[in-house]
């Protein structure tokens, strides 16, 4: 007889490894979507949320974006180079701290935003039409997992 190491008779049962496999299942759906045009589902992320911000804020800090999307400050700064790079964001002085660096989309990258967008809501809409009614007690939990990390808190 083996020993009994896991809390749960089969790793189906798991609420963790559940969300894993189902993550995992989205995340592959996003990324086939985002493939024809060339952007990583991080790149996408903080262009999206750069989008949000610009039409909310005069001036976006890389700090201020990488709060927004919850995504590590070393991690925005690889992709926003990236981003750059394409022509996708433009960095420039900031107007009152000469220590940070102010973001904006191009006119590429709105475009781009303008394009991609819609897309990866369908890839959502086809993904999580199953949940029916239940979607938004479903989005209800998810941030009450988060923490508030959706809506741009941070939690340490």
């Amino acid at each position: 007889m083996a020993d009994r190491i896991f809390r749960y008779p089969a790793p189906e049962d798991s609420p963790g490894f559940l969300l894993w496999q189902v993550s995992n299942h989205w995340q592959r759906a996003q990324r086939a979507a985002l493939k024809p045009f060339a952007l990583t589902h991080g790149q996408f992320v903080l262009l999206a949320n750069l989008k949000w911000l610009q039409d909310r804020l005069e001036v976006i800090t890389q700090n201020d974006l990488a709060h927004h999307a919850g995504i590590d400050v070393m991690m925005t700064s690889d992709l926003v180079r990236k981003l750059e790079e394409r022509g996708l964001i433009r960095r420039t002085e900031h107007p009152h701290d000469s220590r940070a660096r102010s973001i904006r989309l191009t006119a590429s990258g709105k475009r781009m935003v303008a394009e991609v967008v819609p897309v990866v809501e369908a890839v959502d809409d086809a993904f999580f039409e199953q949940l029916g009614d239940d979607g938004t007690t479903f989005v209800a939990l998810l941030r009450r997992l988060g923490g508030g990390a959706a809506r741009g808190e941070r939690g340490d």
